[in-house]
């Protein structure tokens, strides 16, 4: 009797199987017209995929020649418009080439869901009409996107104030720099409203109000040193950033030696993102797994979502001197049965010079036994070797996730740093010497 049941569920897996086969055949065979015609067209030419139709209610323009040449292609699979029901976050790999550079992979991004971007649509009208319905490219004239037309001299910060997570405390300084480096205009480089076009600046705004990542990349580029993907340019509703590598969920059962490394890495990200020379907190506030991606060959560890992205200025805080702006804030942890939770205070993030939020997020989110993701336990520094059980570990992930000292995640935040550091060097020590 007891040999009978997995011999049924067996048959029972392999009907399944069978059955997923059969009906993946039926959607091929009907959707064989669309299939051929996919690897035939490039629809990243086309304005209307890229919701270049819909612009100045849209993201940008910088990069619409380079689609418009077909420089910019779908990778294989991205080219199967069917199998769209399946990329909820409107989330594409493409292969970019310059005539003399060849070609390189990056990553589109709608930034946003379809349903996110009809809701946009619908809040235009709305504004604009009272209906539900109307044409967005001309209703977005008349809706507070519109509000920095003519001569304003200065975005300021009773403009755009709660607009998004990037500016739901902004300083007028915040915002300088937001405008003096935005990427879609000629004419970048001065934090005057004057240099950019009517159609340029509800570009702006609407990317500030939609989905604020492209400016998080443009304002804290790569380039100078911060931790985010690459802003490369828009089309549109598309925009296309540099591909990082795969994401850190892949490594999740790397070689102790990587993970350590790995996790190095994140600890240093949340110390810079924290503490820098530019007196900026950029504070995480989605802290998952997908969320960072891990280069091939560096092995260096890139936020890959900065949607969700608080930034506070010190500056500010330290001349306004709110109530208690000096005493250190400490994240409370809360114990949460789904994936990535997280529980903050963006008041007092906006409000407190000395802050423990990033640490805590990638200490409870990726590191520790308390870190969830796909059904999954234990965070990235699962299972360390033998000779690290001795407790150290865990009771500095421990404290850095759920302190029982006052202020203790700072101080174990710091030592974890530091014992990461060491373990990493040490790794690499023997490697070194093994070869």
């Amino acid at each position: 009797m007891l040999r009978l049941v997995p011999l049924k569920l067996g048959r029972l897996f392999r009907l399944v199987k069978l059955l997923a086969l059969v009906g993946l055949l039926v959607i091929l065979l009907m959707n064989t017209h669309s299939l051929l015609a996919s690897f035939q067209k490039n629809e990243l030419t086309d304005r209307r995929f890229l919701g270049l139709n819909k612009c100045p209610a849209c993201f940008g323009t910088s990069w619409c020649r380079k689609f418009m040449n077909g420089q910019v292609s779908f990778e294989t699979w991205g080219r199967l418009r069917f199998l769209d029901v399946f990329n909820v976050k409107n989330v594409f790999f493409a292969r970019y080439g310059e005539p003399r550079e060849g070609t390189r992979r990056v990553v589109l991004k709608r930034l946003g869901s379809n349903r996110e971007l009809a809701d946009i649509d619908q809040k235009i009208c709305k504004r604009a009409t009272g209906r539900a319905r109307c044409d967005p490219v001309q209703a977005v004239y008349k809706t507070e996107f519109s509000r920095l037309n003519g001569d304003v001299r200065l975005l300021t910060p009773e403009v755009v104030e709660g607009w998004s997570d990037l500016v739901h405390c902004p300083s007028q300084r915040l915002l300088d720099r937001v405008v003096r480096r935005y990427a879609e205009t000629k004419d970048s480089g001065s934090f005057l409203l004057k240099n950019l076009k009517d159609t340029e600046k509800m570009q702006l705004l609407m990317t500030l109000a939609f989905n604020p990542e492209p400016l998080v990349l443009q304002s804290f580029p790569s380039d100078e040193g911060w931790p985010f993907a690459k802003y490369l340019g828009a089309c549109g509703r598309v925009v296309a950033v540099n591909y990082v590598g795969e994401e850190l969920w892949s490594f999740y059962h790397a070689p102790w030696e990587q993970r350590v490394d790995l996790a190095r890495q994140l600890m240093d990200i949340a110390e810079q993102l924290t503490n820098n020379d530019f007196d900026f907190a950029l504070y995480l506030l989605d802290v998952s797994f997908d969320n960072f991606a891990v280069g091939p060959r560096d092995g260096k560890v890139i936020v890959v979502d900065a949607e969700n992205v608080l930034v506070a200025d010190k500056r500010l805080i330290r001349q306004n001197r709110p109530e208690n702006y000096d005493v250190w804030y400490e994240s409370r942890f809360e114990e949460c049965d789904k994936e990535a939770c997280l529980s903050f205070s963006k008041e007092a993030l906006c409000s407190r010079v000395t802050v423990d939020h990033n640490y805590y997020a990638v200490c409870q989110n990726l590191l520790s036994r308390y870190a969830t993701w796909r059904g999954t336990t234990g965070g990235l520094l699962h299972d360390p070797p033998p000779h690290l059980r001795d407790g150290q570990l865990e009771a500095l992930l421990d404290e850095c996730t759920n302190p029982r000292r006052r202020y203790g995640r700072f101080q174990a935040a710091k030592e974890l740093r530091d014992y990461l550091t060491q373990l990493s060097t040490s790794s690499s020590a023997s490697l070194a010497t093994a070869r």
